[in-house]
């Protein structure tokens, strides 16, 4: 089974308001469906995000791939 880190959507109007769920997926699923763990949050509006480090870093371990935009997260979390 491979597994990714990747962006959930969720929020009341997608287009207006986007707001997104750090989630754990089996490579299988769609974006919004069934996921394996919810590790964190990111809000493009205000620019906030937030991952739990030491699950983010307990999946890569164990041969999670990142998502580019994931990359480019955790990168502006650490500076």
């Amino acid at each position: 089974m491979a597994v990714h880190v990747r962006l959930r959507r969720i929020g009341k109007n997608p287009k207006k308001r986007p707001h997104f769920r750090v989630t754990v997926y089996d490579e299988r699923s769609g974006r919004d469906s069934r996921f394996i763990e919810e590790i964190g949050f990111y809000n493009p509006v205000s620019g906030e995000a937030k991952i739990k480090k030491e699950r983010l870093d307990y999946w890569v371990k164990n041969g999670a791939q990142l998502s580019a935009t994931i990359k480019s997260l955790t990168k502006k979390i650490k500076e």
